[in-house]
């Protein structure tokens, strides 16, 4: 077959040739703004001026305390050092000889000679002993706080029951337990009376061979030994996947009698009772979790020798001060995380945020808004919308789209395009280049003919 002169070959005329590169080029141009749309970060802005504001706002929780009338002027010592103790914990006491309108509560003291008497929001108490009189109201309304023992917030709980059998095969183990009667009697009746704060889910289980991590010596365990008491080797306590904090409530069933204490909190993570067999009542333990929930849950006991006479668990006392104090840390942690988001994307430069974020923030911030419009007049009201702060504002903190490019950086960017985008452009490059040279050449000695 002969051989073709070059210059005779179709696509190697200048026309042709020089369309051929024309339209690898158009190709590109046009290709380049989609590649900028699908390559760019969606960073929206957000209100930062508004966040700092907010942030430097503290809320005042007002509480009204009804006395008699002919102690209010001779109580004003005792006055004078409740307002000064509940003030730094962001409460403010208005003493009154009336009742306050509006749905914030008030409180009523009666004089009585009966010792501390508690019901609904009344106290009896025997004013001619005015000297634990600021003692008493302030254990009552804003309890001492243990920040290492109450379980973190969460708007979400899981709480999970579960019978422990050391050892089955040795023959001294408890088969079953009528754990949905505990829960009736004892559980439901106080997740009926914080319902306002929590949701609840409810599950549990009977393990037959959960060995403890340790060995114990006859009869007794020492200090060290409570500390690595949960063997979570070899203790499967979690019976559903979920992402909802859990706080475990164990009985556990040891194959020999042990010399310990019959039950024990550990901290944020939940309570075990310890009981021996062969048989068990959900009176033995059920009570027992009572307390331990409501311990982690910050409900702390009434002070000691008061007598509480209403037929609920939960006195309103108890109740509204759980309300005080989590509405604050709610509060508090809600401008914490939203200064946090702004700094962090003033910072960081390639952090995404999109409306989602954007609107996620907004919200919280209409929340924080009304916590603090509502604060003088509702403490339901203004728990409920701290609530949605803090769970609006956690959401956009830690949103995967803005997270997702925080840790893909420029120089990663072109460590993976420049392979791929040099050998595709520098050949076209340089076929453009010489047919621009070329051009330049024809163009040159048309000019001398």
């Amino acid at each position: 077959m002969p051989l073709h002169e070059p210059s005779t070959i179709f696509f190697q005329f200048d026309n042709v040739r020089r369309t051929i590169i024309a339209s690898y080029w158009i190709i590109i141009i046009l290709a380049l703004p989609l590649w900028w749309k699908t390559t760019s970060i969606e960073r929206l802005s957000l209100p930062s001026s508004r966040v700092r504001n907010q942030a430097s706002k503290e809320l005042r929780l007002p509480v009204h305390i009804q006395l008699p009338g002919p102690y209010l002027d001779t109580t004003k010592r005792s006055q004078d050092q409740l307002a000064q103790t509940l003030s730094r914990q962001g409460v403010d006491v208005v003493f009154t000889g009336g009742h306050v309108e509006g749905s914030n509560p008030t409180y009523i003291l009666k004089h009585g000679t009966n010792g501390l008497v508690l019901s609904d929001r009344e106290l009896e108490y025997d004013f001619s002993d005015e000297s634990k009189l600021s003692t008493i109201l302030s254990e009552l309304l804003c309890p001492p706080q243990q920040g290492h023992l109450v379980a973190p917030y969460s708007p979400r709980f899981r709480l999970s029951f579960t019978l422990l059998n050391e050892d089955s095969t040795s023959g001294n183990y408890v088969r079953s337990w009528d754990v949905s009667s505990g829960i009736r009697r004892y559980i439901t009746p106080l997740l009926d009376q914080l319902s306002l704060l929590h949701n609840f889910t409810i599950e549990s289980q009977v393990q037959y061979h959960a060995p403890l991590a340790f060995k114990p010596r006859p009869s007794r365990l020492s200090s060290e030994d409570l500390s690595v008491f949960v063997n979570s080797a070899e203790w499967s306590l979690s019976s559903s996947a979920s992402n909802d904090p859990v706080l475990h409530f164990v009985g556990f069933i040891p194959s020999q009698p042990l010399e310990m204490p019959e039950s024990f909190l550990l901290p944020q993570w939940g309570g075990i009772v310890v009981h021996d067999p062969p048989s068990l009542s959900v009176d033995d333990v059920f009570p027992i979790f009572a307390r331990q929930l409501l311990s982690l849950l910050g409900v702390f006991p009434l002070p000691a020798g008061v007598k509480y006479t209403d037929d609920v668990p939960i006195s309103r006392w108890q109740l509204e001060a759980l309300l005080r104090q989590r509405t604050l840390e709610n509060t508090h942690s809600s401008q914490d995380t939203l200064r946090s988001i702004v700094t962090l994307v003033d910072q960081i430069e390639g952090m995404p945020v999109g409306w989602n974020v954007k609107d996620d923030i907004l919200d919280a911030l209409n929340a924080l808004d009304k916590v603090y419009a509502s604060s003088s007049a509702s403490l339901r009201e203004t728990a409920k919308q701290s609530t949605n702060a803090i769970a609006l504002a956690s959401r956009a903190f830690f949103n995967p789209d803005m997270l997702a490019l925080l840790y893909f950086p420029a120089e990663h960017k072109y460590a993976v395009y420049a392979p791929l985008f040099a050998s595709a452009v520098i050949p076209v490059i340089a076929a453009a280049v010489r047919e621009l040279l070329a051009w330049r050449r024809q163009r040159q000695r048309r000019q001398q003919t």
